[in-house]
């Protein structure tokens, strides 16, 4: 697993580049590669203390931070049914999505509501049930490192298996923190438009993709990251919460290009405001890492116990 960075080759990446330039502007990738890696590295060089030591050595936080942009790496034409699947995940629009009514905890719930309304789920998004399952995995990982480590036995495996839970989920939230994965309005605006904001489909890649990569470092990053903490309450409810505070952030992102933020070295304002999202993005990840571990040392019920109607509770 921690050799899994050595798989992409100068060569291959450099491929991966040139194809990408070839087919003229990127797809909607929050934050490209340099914006995750930022996120993913800073939450998990500043995990608490009491967080398990394996996923705060050296090794454990370059793997997370490699892994941060995995699920791009997925976004591509060689895989197309991967591809088509897993891409309603990076985003959701939130406006459509409440139209609808509350977001339920279950991703197959939202998706019947969808369909019930002749529409798409994959054309909505399906962001905050991805990363809530994602985080879940985690969490099952993390149990069974403590069941594993009080019985004695081996840890190796369930510990790889958690560092790559912990860097797929980095992604998702990276991408929660990014405004425009949380709106109708992702790449030009649509609709009445009174501000003259632009309406050319290049404002979500030139925010997220050149403008972090030439001009935020992961030092103008953590400074701006909140005190760790355990999430309380409902994960579901908590992460949506986040996806809503981002959001509130859409307008300013299209204010700022405006004014010429994103090109170039932008402005003061627009440096600023990107180190504040990303660092939004890394605090939530470690706090939900750290989350995933403080929930793992809860009991569950026993999935093979009997249901109370006498037959068994596990599944098929």
């Amino acid at each position: 697993m921690l050799r899994l960075r050595h798989l992409l080759s100068c060569r291959s990446r450099a491929l991966l580049v040139l194809l990408c330039s070839f087919a003229g502007a990127p797809l909607a990738h929050a934050w490209g590669n340099e914006g995750h890696r930022f996120i993913n590295r800073l939450a998990a060089s500043t995990l608490p203390a009491d967080a398990p030591a394996f996923l705060r050595s050296d090794a454990a936080v370059e793997e997370i931070e490699y892994l941060g942009p995995e699920p791009d790496r997925w976004r591509s034409p060689a895989e197309p049914e991967l591809n088509a699947a897993q891409a309603p995940e990076h985003f959701i629009d939130l406006e459509p999505a409440d139209a609808l009514g509350p977001l339920p905890h279950n991703r197959f719930d939202f998706e019947a509501r969808v369909f019930s309304t002749g529409q798409r789920p994959e054309k909505i998004g399906l962001q905050p049930w991805e990363t809530t399952e994602v985080w879940e995995r985690l969490k099952a990982a993390l149990r069974e490192y403590r069941a594993l480590a009080a019985a004695g036995q081996d840890t190796r495996p369930t510990e790889q298996a958690a560092i790559f839970y912990a860097g797929w989920l980095g992604h998702y939230v990276g991408d929660g923190s990014q405004p425009l994965h949380t709106t109708i309005q992702y790449n030009g605006w649509v609709g009445p438009n009174p501000n003259g904001y632009t309406t050319a489909h290049a404002i979500h890649w030139e925010f997220e993709g050149p403008f972090v990569a030439a001009n935020i470092q992961a030092a103008n990053v953590e400074p701006k990251m909140t005190t760790a903490r355990a999430i309380d309450g409902d994960l579901f409810t908590a992460y949506v919460a986040y996806l809503r505070q981002t959001a509130t952030y859409v307008e300013r992102v299209y204010q700022l290009e405006k004014a010429g933020g994103f090109v170039g070295s932008g402005s003061s304002e627009s440096r600023q405001f990107a180190a504040e999202r990303l660092a939004a993005g890394a605090s939530m990840l470690r706090d939900m890492i750290y989350t995933a571990w403080i929930e793992s040392s809860k009991p569950v019920s026993n999935p093979h116990a009997e249901s109370p109607a006498g037959g068994s509770a596990k599944g098929r």
